[in-house]
Parts: structure tokens; C-alpha cells; sequence
């Protein structure tokens, strides 16, 4: 598998640019007894759908990545560089899991590679308003071939801070936005969210902080992001907290939200619960959702993203086990 993977990571599939990845593997890829769908995303990109049958089970992974891009090489058993493990790793392990199957005789499934799940699962949401009649979809992030049990929320939001501008020798003739949001940021800090049997703390992080002032100008206006992992027990929690600690002069407008999901899980494989978002929750007519794959999501998205290819075998034989567990389900 390290030829082949090395040759999709070759391709440049940052979020907005994995319609060439697409392309790539739609006119490359030998599909024996599946049928391709192409789906139009809306944005310039595609999704793309293999089907054996009529699909009960769905194997599911993206093809977008973080950016930057960062060239594949090979060393000792891994693969580095940006999609190692998210998700042109799991891409590999679903293709050659299908294969198998369908060599084995196996039947009724597909493989649903989709577009921007970086950016908002773009595609995963386009596929969810297709796609009828599937029991069960297996979504491939990096858990450490661990099947996962429950997996953190998240919400997102922008906040804006108003201020008045002034020459900063005179700051008594304005109002300081950033020390308003140093304010904003020191309450926020004091919150303290319930721990989750399962799931554990709550956690956020700040990012796209901007605020365009002079550096002799007292600022009107810093602008950002919170991004916060919720967990079941403070989803519901988050948006009057941040009401609670703002005032007239604190925008706050929610982005986006998914709320903390429990996974389908089958006894008799190592588990875990993750703090990373994935397209799982936005395929809730695919019917229930499994959450498994190589690679670990602690390099992920990092500039020493790799993966074990033992890992990707192992995933394979795991794969191919659980859908004929599940493919017994729906019988």
C-alpha cells in the first residue's frame, strides 16, 4: 500500500483544491463490480460514490486536507507528510478493504469519499440528502485502529469587540478593545464546565485574533474566534456562558455547531472516545455511524503527520470483520 498512497499524497488536495484528487482516483482507480457516482458539492468540488450492489454499508472518509501541503516520503514502515493519516491513509485502508470484499464475494456496500470535511463537511451533507436505504456508514479518521464510543461537540463562534479609537499618549480620550477583550478573555477563563463521565473537560481555543490598529493608535475593534470541544454534559451550556460574561460592546454571533455523538460500537475491539470533529454527525441518514482508522490523531495536522503501514493492514482485516458482523445485522 506505500506506493499507492504515496501517489495520492502527491497530489495537493488542501481544502478547496481536492477536486484534482478526485479527478485523479475517479479516472485511475480499477473498481471491479462497483458502479461510480459522481456527486456535485456545489463549491467546484465532487464526492465520489462506489457502490457493490446496493449499499447497506458504507466505508466513508474525505478527501480534503489541512493545509499546508507537505511533500510524501517514505521511511522505515511509515509514511510522512500531510494526509499520511488524515485522510489519504484512511482513503488507502477503505479501497483495499473493498477490494477485498469484493474479491471474497461480498456485496452490498460502498465507499463514499467526500469533499470539505475540514472546512464544514461540505460533502458529507450533500451525500446525507442522497444516499437512501443504508444501515450502516463507517466513518475512517485516525483513532489508532481503536473502534471509538462517543466523540466531542464543537461550537463555533466569531466574536467582535468594539472600542474607541484614540492617539495611544492620550488613552483616557478612547476605550481600548483589547483590553476589553482581555477582560472577556480573563472572565471566560474562570468558567468552569461540568466534567463529563464520559467525555471529560470542556475545552476552547482562540483563533483568527485580529485587530488592524496602528501600533500608536488605540484599537476600536479586535475581532476572533472561539472554538470550543464540548461534551454532553455542556453542549447545552456554552452560548449563555458566553452571554453571561459579555456586555453591549461584545458581539457574538454562533458559526457553527455539532453536538458531542455517540458512535456505534461492537464489543470485542479496543476503544476509546476522541476530541476531534469528524463527518459522522452529518451522515445521520447513512443510519448508525462507526467511527474507526489508522493512524493517530495526536500528528494529524501537524508538520510530522505520518502512518505505520502495518497499521493500514491491520485496518483492513478489522474492516472487512466488522462489516460482516454488521452485514449480518441487516439480514
Amino acid at each position: 500500500m506505500t506506493k499507492e498512497l504515496v501517489q495520492l499524497m502527491k497530489i495537493d488536495s488542501t481544502s478547496g483544491k481536492e477536486v484534482e484528487l478526485a479527478n485523479f482516483i475517479a479516472k485511475n482507480y480499477n473498481t471491479p463490480g462497483a458502479t461510480l457516482e459522481i456527486q456535485e458539492v456545489g463549491d467546484g468540488t465532487i464526492n465520489l460514490f462506489y457502490k457493490w450492489g446496493i449499499p447497506k454499508i458504507i466505508f466513508c472518509t474525505h478527501l480534503d486536507t489541512v493545509p499546508p501541503y507537505i511533500e510524501p516520503r517514505a521511511d522505515n514502515g511509515k509514511i510522512f507528510g500531510r494526509g499520511a493519516c488524515d485522510a489519504k491513509g484512511q482513503i488507502i485502508t477503505a479501497f483495499n478493504t473493498c477490494k477485498e470484499l469484493h474479491q471474497e464475494g461480498e456485496s452490498d456496500f460502498g465507499l463514499l469519499l467526500v469533499a470539505g470535511e475540514e472546512i464544514g463537511s461540505k460533502g458529507a451533507k450533500v451525500a446525507n440528502n442522497l444516499i437512501k436505504d443504508c444501515r450502516y456508514v463507517i466513518v475512517g479518521e485516525p483513532t489508532e485502529n481503536k473502534l471509538i464510543k462517543a466523540g466531542k461537540g464543537i461550537q463555533l463562534y466569531e466574536v467582535n469587540i468594539q472600542g474607541i479609537s484614540a492617539h495611544s499618549g492620550y488613552p483616557q480620550f478612547g476605550d481600548d478593545a483589547i483590553e476589553r477583550l482581555r477582560i472577556f478573555l480573563d472572565k471566560l477563563s474562570e468558567i468552569k464546565y461540568p466534567v463529563d463521565n464520559l467525555l471529560g473537560t470542556t475545552t476552547y481555543n482562540i483563533g483568527m485574533l485580529s485587530s488592524l490598529n496602528a501600533h500608536n493608535v488605540l484599537p476600536n475593534l479586535v475581532s476572533f474566534k472561539i472554538y470550543f470541544r464540548t461534551t454532553f454534559s455542556s453542549h447545552l451550556l456554552i452560548e449563555n456562558s458566553l452571554k453571561r460574561i459579555s456586555d453591549d460592546n461584545i458581539q457574538i454571533t454562533k458559526v457553527r455547531e455539532d453536538k458531542p455523538y455517540r458512535f456505534h460500537y461492537i464489543d470485542g475491539y479496543q476503544s476509546d472516545v476522541v476530541a476531534f470533529a469528524c463527518d459522522g454527525p452529518c451522515l445521520n441518514n447513512l443510519g448508525k455511524c462507526l467511527l474507526y482508522g489508522p493512524g493517530s490523531i495526536k500528528v494529524a495536522h501537524t508538520d510530522k503527520e505520518f502512518i505505520n503501514i502495518s497499521d493500514l493492514e491491520k485496518a483492513v482485516t478489522d474492516l472487512k470483520n466488522i462489516f460482516r458482523i454488521l452485514i449480518k445485522e441487516t439480514e
